[in-house]
C-alpha cells in the first residue's frame, strides 16, 4: 500500500521574512486558536472520505510559526488527529519552531503533546545575517532554543540553515556550518537563498554574494558536512546514519500526503488508482469559515505522472527502485524507457537497469535531467 503522511499548516507568524513566499500571515494580539482546531479537524473528517485505512507514518506540522500555538492547542490538535486517524506506533511527529524565548518556553509541552521531531528555523548563527533576512530572534537564542529542546528530551532535532545570504562571505558561511555541526543535530536542511516572486525581497532585491562565491560555499559545505559524518540524501537534506527525515522522503517516493490547514496541499491515490491533488483556501478567516475547505482539486492525467514521479524522485540521491514507478503511478516503465535512455546517454540517470537514480553530474543539472521528461 502507498504510505500515507498528514501535513498540518499554522498560517500566522509574528512578522512576515521579507524573503518568505510561504502561505503566511502576520499574527494580531491573539491567534485564534479554538475556532482554527475546529476547521483543521473538520478539514481532516473531509479529506478522510478519500482515503481508506491506511496508518498514518508521519506528520508534519509547518508554517507560518506552528511553535505561536501553546502547548494545549498542539495536544488538542494531536488528540483530534488520533481520534480520527490511525497512526503508526513509530510516527514521526515533526513541528517547526522558532528560536526565540517565547517558543522555546513552550518545548515541553509540545514534547508532552506528542511532537518527537524539533526543527528549528535558525537560518545562520550571524546577526547580522539574520537581520538582512529580517529575523527576530539571535544567534544566540538559536544556540538557547537547540540546547533547551536538548534538555527536555527531544533526540531527533532538525536546524535549517540558509547559505547565499545578504553580504555573507564564504567564511560566515562556514562558521555558520561549523555552528550547526557543533551542536550536533541529526538532521540539517542546509541550501541557498532564493529571491521568490511576491516577497519583498523581490520587489527590493539585496545585493547577494556572485556566482563563484555561492560555488565556493557549496563545495565547502558538501565537504564540511561529508566530513562531520552526514550524508546528503537530497537536494537540501543531511542526516546522520538514519535519520533521514522520513516524512519528506515520502514526499519524493511520490507517497501519499493529506494537506490540512490554510493553503495547504495534498496528494492522494484513490482506489482506482488515479492520482488526485487537493489545496484548500488560502486565506485563514475564509478558511475557518468555509464548510468546504477546499479551493481546488485536479486528478494527475496519466500522460503528467511520469514526470511528476521523476520531479520528486531524482530529487533522491540514491533513488528509488525502478518497480516503485509502476507502483505509485499504475503504469508500465515501458512507457517512460524511450526517455530513460536519452537521460542515461547523456550521462544525467545511472545505467542501471534496477534503479531511477541520477548520476552526480545529474544532481548537479537537475533542471536540465527533469527537462528531458517533461519535453517527453
Amino acid at each position: 500500500m502507498i504510505p500515507l503522511s498528514l501535513y498540518i499548516h499554522i498560517p500566522w507568524c509574528v512578522r512576515k521574512c521579507p524573503y518568505c513566499d510561504f502561505n503566511s500571515h502576520q499574527a494580531g494580539e491573539t491567534v485564534p486558536e479554538a475556532g482554527y482546531i475546529a476547521a483543521l479537524m473538520a478539514d481532516l473528517e473531509q479529506e478522510l472520505l478519500l482515503t481508506d485505512t491506511r496508518q498514518c507514518q508521519s506528520i508534519f506540522i509547518g508554517g507560518g510559526t506552528p511553535s505561536l500555538f501553546s502547548a494545549e492547542a498542539m495536544q488538542q490538535i494531536l488528540d483530534g488527529v488520533r481520534a480520527r486517524l490511525s497512526l503508526a506506533d513509530d510516527c514521526e511527529i515533526t513541528m517547526e519552531a522558532n528560536p526565540g524565548t517565547f517558543e522555546q518556553a513552550r518545548f515541553a509541552g509540545f514534547r508532552a503533546a506528542g511532537v518527537n521531531r524539533l526543527s528549528l528555523g535558525v537560518q545562520s548563527f550571524d546577526d547580522s545575517c539574520l537581520s538582512a533576512l529580517g529575523r527576530i530572534h539571535s544567534a544566540g537564542d538559536a544556540q538557547l532554543a537547540f540546547e533547551k529542546a536538548r534538555e527536555i528530551g527531544f533526540d531527533n532535532i532538525n536546524i535549517d540553515l540558509m547559505h547565499g545570504l545578504p553580504g555573507q562571505t564564504q567564511d560566515l558561511a562556514r562558521g555558520d556550518l561549523l555552528k550547526a555541526i557543533a551542536l550536533a543535530p541529526e538532521h540539517l536542511s542546509w541550501y541557498q537563498l532564493t529571491i521568490e516572486p511576491n516577497t519583498e525581497f523581490h520587489a527590493r532585491p539585496p545585493s547577494l554574494p556572485v556566482d563563484e562565491t555561492l560555488w565556493d560555499i557549496q563545495e565547502m559545505g558538501w565537504q564540511l558536512l561529508a566530513n562531520a559524518g552526514y550524508r546528503q540524501y537530497e537536494i537540501s537534506g543531511y542526516a546522520q546514519p538514519g535519520r533521514q527525515a522520513r516524512h519528506n522522503l515520502n514526499y519524493w517516493q511520490f507517497g501519499d500526503y493529506i494537506g490540512i490547514g490554510a493553503g495547504a496541499h495534498g496528494k492522494v491515490t484513490g482506489p482506482g488508482g488515479e492520482v488526485v491533488r487537493r489545496w484548500k483556501l488560502r486565506q485563514p478567516k475564509a478558511y475557518m469559515a468555509a464548510l468546504d475547505k477546499v479551493s481546488g482539486a485536479q486528478v494527475v492525467a496519466a500522460e503528467d505522472l511520469p514526470f511528476e514521479f521523476m520531479m520528486n524522485v531524482l530529487r533522491l540521491h540514491a533513488g528509488v527502485p525502478c518497480a516503485l514507478f509502476s507502483e505509485r503511478t499504475g503504469l508500465p516503465l515501458a512507457v517512460m524507457e524511450p526517455l530513460l535512455q536519452q537521460a542515461r546517454q547523456r550521462g544525467m540517470l545511472m545505467d542501471d537497469p534496477d534503479v531511477l537514480a541520477p548520476t552526480p553530474q545529474g544532481r548537479l543539472f537537475l533542471n536540465d535531467l527533469l527537462e528531458i521528461f517533461l519535453a517527453g
